[in-house]
């Protein structure tokens, strides 16, 4: 276990000494935020609520949803693709560790920091400028945090499926551009998934992308509430267990056919 800690903290050091492009980055991430909530605003117009959400909510919303987002996210699809292609890859597995443990620690330790430096500050300069409703809940921010962690779970799990597949297509790119378009799409981070068809929220219950980005950003704004919270906590976890089955499928039929394009 030392040995996944200590790729936790390499990697929480590296991304610090790039801080700089993250300060920008809550920059950028915060002129977004306000472009959705003019947006909103405008949509919303005298109407008090729409698919019984506030403004003040759906302004919450949107900037945890971002903020969020900066936690979960990470290019480990784009790190195993590269190592493939380059043939870093053959002594990585050789390596006394688990390949896919080791590039899980290292998407946590950036994660950590984006958190810490990014998503933290982030989300108090944009509650100055944009009115933003925190809970005085202890539960909701308690259980906000549990699913924020399995949103970091699933995504990584995503992004571990996605680079996989370089060991069967050899060059994913396309798949990777198109993961985040279908992530962002359907994860509810642009639209809440209540505001989709009837149809299209019937289709995405089947889907594990609703986990990412709609269920702790309506549980930090108490969209979800009693039962709701923990029927949509139970609902990452099923996701987390069920995407790892496919994961080692994939991984084990992935070692057996390695073809080293590089190195």
């Amino acid at each position: 276990m030392s040995k996944y800690l200590e790729m936790i903290r390499i990697r929480f050091l590296m991304m610090l000494a790039y801080r700089t492009n993250y300060y920008s980055g809550i920059l950028i991430y915060s002129i977004n935020i306000g472009a959705y909530y003019f947006l909103w605003s405008a949509i919303y117009g005298d109407k008090q609520e729409i698919q019984g959400m506030s403004v003040l909510q759906m302004t919450t919303y949107v900037a945890v949803a971002w903020m969020a987002r900066a936690f979960y996210f990470n290019n480990i699809d784009r790190e195993i693709a590269n190592e493939i292609k380059d043939g870093k890859v053959a002594i990585e597995m050789i390596r006394p560790y688990n390949y896919l443990g080791m590039k899980t620690m290292q998407g946590l330790g950036e994660g950590i920091f984006r958190l810490l430096f990014f998503s933290v500050p982030g989300m108090f300069i944009v509650a100055l400028i944009f009115p933003i409703s925190f809970s005085a809940s202890f539960s909701t921010w308690m259980f906000f945090f549990v699913s924020l962690a399995f949103s970091f779970i699933i995504n990584t799990q995503i992004n571990l499926l996605t680079g996989i597949m370089t060991f069967f297509l050899f060059n994913n790119t396309g798949l990777i551009r198109a993961k985040r378009v279908v992530i962002d799409l359907f994860s509810g981070l642009l639209l809440p998934i209540s505001f989709y068809p009837v149809w299209a929220q019937s289709v995405m219950t089947y889907l594990p992308f609703q986990a990412i980005s709609y269920i702790p950003s309506m549980i930090f704004t108490e969209g979800f509430v009693g039962q709701e919270i923990f029927t949509a906590v139970m609902l990452q976890a099923v996701w987390a267990f069920i995407l790892l089955i496919p994961i080692r499928m994939l991984w084990s039929l992935a070692k057996k056919q390695l073809i080293v394009q590089g190195g």
